[in-house]
């Protein structure tokens, strides 16, 4: 059974930092694309960062700077450090695990404000 555990969304003021965990499990973790996504209220999902199964990361240009995606093979874990928050960063963000098809997590909430 796939599953993916995200954790560690959270409210923060501007300018602040939070650091979001995805537990992967059921799939070949280290064969994956890893990313992370995100939906603000009435906006597309969008993609915040990937990276592949052989740690080549790419990044949306609004978070280019700000915010790091990285990875832990053997804990089939995938990470996303937020720094330098925005309002604008307010959004559900998504785990997402990509090869061939595509596997979500259930999301978790930022809020950035003050």
């Amino acid at each position: 059974q796939v599953q993916f555990v995200e954790s560690g969304g959270g409210l923060v003021q501007p300018g602040g930092s939070l650091r979001l965990s995805c537990a992967a499990s059921g799939i070949m973790f280290r064969l994956y694309t890893m990313g992370w996504y995100r939906q603000a209220p009435g906006k597309q999902r969008e993609l915040v960062a990937s990276i592949t199964s052989g740690g080549a990361t790419n990044y949306a240009d609004s978070v280019k700077g700000r915010f790091t995606i990285s990875r832990d093979n053997a804990k089939n874990m995938v990470y996303l450090q937020m720094n330098s928050l925005k309002p604008e960063d307010t959004a559900v963000y998504y785990c997402n695990a990509n090869r061939f098809v595509a596997y979500w997590g259930q999301g978790t909430q930022v809020t950035v404000s003050s």
